[in-house]
C-alpha cells in the first residue's frame, strides 16, 4: 500500500496503524521519526539497483551539517511505488536494466509518468538479453543496442567531469522542476572547482570495460570513446533520461576512485557543498499562500491591529479610571459591582457584533486548479495541483473526495524561515490510490487544502510556432466546447498575448519579437505582491483584502522563481512540477490559458455550499525539440 504524504514539518512524529473496515487495530507503530532528514535543496537520489553495492554513492561534503549531506537510497522492487505522486519527491532515480525486468505494471507506468512529468532516470545497461524481455524499456532509451565490446575508456570519464557543466541537450531541465532552486538559492561560488582537482585513477583507465554499441536514435551523446557512445542523454516529456551504455555495478566500474563524483555531476549536487562548510540553506515562503489569499473568501475581514489596540485602551479606561472617577463623583462607589459586570458584558457584546459584522457570511468554497496537459498523440495525462479554500459559518465539518485514478490531499503548507507548521485538521481515508476526506474548519475562518491528482483524458489544447524573421507565427487549437481566456505563450524568455482561443478552433496569430514582454518582467508586474501575500497568511492579523488579477497573477506563479532573491532572503518554494522556469529557460514554448468557472475534472466538495467559484489554468509545454511519444 503506498500513500503519498506531504510532510510539512522536519520535527513531527508520524503514527501508523493498520486497521480493518471496522476500525480494529492490527498493527501499530507509534511516535515514529524519519530516520534521515535532507534539506529542501538538497538533490533527493534513489537507487533500483541489482545489488547493495551498487546503489550510487556521492562525496562527502564540507559542511557538518546531516541535512545537507544526500545520501542516495537503495529502493525494492516489491516496495516501490506503483502511483507516481510519490515519486515526485526524487530528483534522480538510477535503474539497472536487470532489476526493471522485476518491475510489475503500474510500477512501470508510475515510473514513466515521474520521467514524463519532469524526473531524472538513469539506466544502466545489464546485458543485451534485459532490453529483449523488457521491451517498454528498449524502446525508452535513445539507443537501439545490439552488440557488445570490450574496451579500454582512457580518460574520457574524467575529462567529461571536468568540463565544468555538463553538457545537456538544448531543451533540457538543467534545474529538475520537482523543486525548482538550484537556479535560486545557491550562494555565491567559494573555493576551486572539485572536479578540476580529481586525481586520474590509472588502474580503472588501464582495465577493459564491456560496452553495449548499436544504433543512436535521438539524444546528445555526453561521453564517447573511439566513436562509442558511453554515456547518452535525451528528453522524454518535461524528463531527462541518462542511458549508461555499461554496467554500473560491475568492474571496474564499481571499483572506481572517482566513482562519486561521476554521481555527483548526474546528480547536480550543489558544487558549493564541495568547496566550503559555510553553506546557506536559505528558507522562504510556501507559494501555497499566494493561491490561498488570491481564492480566499472576500466576506471575511480582519481587524486592523491599531483598532484593536484602540478598542483595548478604551476598555481599560473605562473599568479602571473613568468608572472610578464617576462612581467617586457621585458617591456611589459600591456600585462598582454592578457597573464593572455590565462593562464586561457590553464590551463582549460589542466585540462579538464587531466581529460578527467583519467575519460572518455565507459559506463558500471556491478552488483553483493548475493543470499540466502531457499529450499522448490525440489524448492527454492531466496533472492537477487543486487548490481549495473553504469558509466556514460555523464550527463544521466538510467532506471532500478526489476521484481520479490517482488524487491525494494536503493541507495549506505555512512554510516560515524557522520551520514549517500544519494547520489543518483532516480526516483522509484512502481508496487505493484515491480518497475521501472530512475537514475541520473553525467558524469564521478560511482553510486552504491542496488536492495532487492525476488522470488521462483528452487532449484540450494544441500549439506550435513558427518564426519567420522577426515575427513569431504562432497557432493554438482550443479542443474544448468552451472559450479559454486570457492565453498567453511564453517563446525564447517572452511572453506574447493571444487574447481568447475561441471553441473548438484554431486561432492563428503573427507577433513581433518587438510585442512580447521579458518573462521576468511579467511575473515581476503580476507577481508584486505574492511575498506579502505569503506572508500575511501566516499572521493573525494580516491583511487578506489584496486586489488580484487571478488569471495573470496564476500564469505569473507558474514562474515564482524568477521573483528569487537568495541574497535578500526572499524565495518562494513551490511544489514538485508547479515552477516551470527551468523549462522556460531551456528554450521550450509554453502556453497558458485561462478556463474561467469551470473545472477539467470533478471538483473536492461532497457539500453544496451558498457560494462557490471554480476556474482552471491549462499549461502546456511544447519541447522545442519533440521526442518520441512515451
Amino acid at each position: 500500500v503506498v500513500v503519498p504524504v506531504f510532510s510539512s514539518s522536519r520535527h513531527g512524529n508520524w503514527n501508523f496503524r493498520l486497521v480493518d473496515e471496522r476500525g480494529k487495530v492490527f498493527a501499530e507503530q507509534i511516535n515514529t521519526r524519519p530516520r534521515r532528514q535532507t534539506a529542501w535543496d538538497i538533490p533527493m537520489v534513489g537507487a533500483l539497483s541489482r545489488s547493495v553495492g551498487g546503489v550510487p554513492i556521492l562525496p562527502p561534503i564540507k559542511s557538518t551539517q546531516p541535512e545537507l549531506q544526500s545520501q542516495p537510497a537503495r529502493l525494492q522492487v516489491a516496495m516501490f511505488p506503483d502511483n507516481p505522486i510519490a515519486l515526485e519527491g526524487l530528483d534522480l532515480l538510477y535503474l539497472n536494466s536487470e532489476t526493471a525486468l522485476e518491475l510489475k505494471v503500474p510500477q512501470r507506468d508510475a515510473l514513466l509518468a515521474w520521467l514524463n512529468g519532469g524526473g531524472h532516470l538513469v539506466v544502466s545497461v545489464e546485458q543485451l538479453s534485459d532490453l529483449s524481455a523488457s521491451a517498454w524499456l528498449a524502446d525508452l532509451l535513445p539507443c537501439q543496442l545490439t552488440a557488445s565490446r570490450t574496451m579500454k575508456t582512457e580518460s574520457v570519464f574524467q575529462q567529461w567531469m571536468q568540463q565544468g557543466k555538463v553538457k545537456v541537450p538544448t531543451n533540457e531541465i538543467v534545474a529538475p522542476p520537482a523543486k525548482s532552486k538550484k537556479n535560486v538559492s545557491q550562494p555565491k561560488v567559494m573555493g576551486p572547482d572539485p572536479f578540476s582537482e580529481l586525481v586520474a585513477d590509472e588502474k580503472f583507465q588501464q582495465q577493459e570495460m564491456l560496452v553495449f554499441t548499436g544504433a543512436l536514435r535521438d539524444g546528445t551523446v555526453q561521453v564517447n570513446e573511439q566513436g562509442t557512445p558511453l554515456v547518452v542523454e535525451a528528453i522524454r516529456g518535461r524528463g531527462r533520461l541518462t542511458l549508461l551504455n555499461f554496467s554500473a555495478e560491475r568492474e571496474p566500474f564499481i571499483s572506481w576512485k572517482n566513482r562519486s563524483w561521476f554521481w555527483a555531476k548526474l546528480a547536480q549536487v550543489p558544487i558549493t557543498l564541495y568547496q566550503t562548510a559555510d553553506y546557506n540553506n536559505y528558507g522562504g515562503s510556501s507559494i501555497d499562500g499566494v493561491f490561498g489569499a488570491m481564492i480566499d473568501s472576500k466576506q471575511v475581514r480582519k481587524l486592523p491591529l491599531t483598532w484593536l489596540l484602540f478598542l483595548l485602551v478604551v476598555y481599560l479606561l473605562v473599568i479602571g479610571p473613568l468608572d472610578r472617577y464617576w462612581l467617586k463623583k457621585i458617591n456611589r462607589q459600591m456600585l462598582t459591582w454592578i457597573t464593572f459586570p455590565a462593562y464586561v458584558l457590553f464590551f463582549s457584546g460589542l466585540i462579538y457584533f464587531i466581529g460578527f459584522q467583519l467575519r460572518a457570511g455565507d459559506s463558500e468554497f471556491n478552488e483553483l486548479h493548475i493543470v499540466d496537459v502531457f499529450p499522448r498523440n490525440d489524448r492527454a495525462v492531466l496533472r492537477g495541483h487543486g487548490y481549495a479554500s473553504i469558509y466556514s459559518p460555523a464550527n463544521k465539518r466538510y467532506p471532500l473526495a478526489g476521484e481520479q485514478p490517482f488524487a491525494t490531499l494536503r493541507g495549506e503548507f505555512n512554510y516560515s524561515y524557522g520551520g514549517a507548521e500544519e494547520n489543518s485538521r483532516a480526516n483522509i481515508i484512502h481508496h487505493g490510490n484515491n480518497f475521501a476526506a472530512e475537514v475541520s474548519v473553525p467558524v469564521w475562518t478560511s482553510q486552504l487544502y491542496v488536492s495532487d491528482w492525476l488522470e488521462a483524458a483528452d487532449l484540450p489544447v494544441k500549439l506550435s510556432a513558427v518564426r519567420d524573421g522577426s515575427n513569431w507565427q504562432i497557432k493554438a487549437e482550443n479542443l474544448l466546447d468552451r472559450k479559454l481566456t486570457e492565453a498567453r505563450v511564453v517563446i525564447a524568455g517572452q511572453v506574447y498575448s493571444l487574447g481568447d482561443l475561441p471553441a473548438k478552433k484554431i486561432t492563428q496569430v503573427n507577433r513581433s519579437t518587438s510585442q512580447g514582454i521579458a518573462l521576468g518582467e511579467f511575473v515581476r508586474q503580476n507577481g508584486g505582491q505574492f511575498f506579502q501575500a505569503a506572508q500575511s497568511r501566516r499572521q493573525t492579523f494580516g491583511n487578506n483584502r489584496m486586489s488580484f488579477n487571478v488569471p495573470l497573477c496564476t500564469m505569473a506563479a507558474s514562474f515564482g522563481s524568477q521573483l528569487n532573491q537568495a541574497q535578500a532572503g526572499q524565495l518562494l518554494i513551490s511544489p514538485p512540477g508547479l515552477d516551470l522556469s527551468s523549462l522556460a529557460e531551456q528554450g521550450n514554448m509554453i502556453l497558458l490559458a485561462w478556463d474561467d468557472s469551470h473545472l477539467l475534472t470533478k471538483p473536492l466538495n461532497r457539500f453544496t455550499p451558498r457560494r462557490s467559484h471554480q476556474d482552471t489554468l491549462l499549461r502546456l509545454v511544447v519541447p522545442k525539440e519533440n521526442s518520441p511519444t512515451l
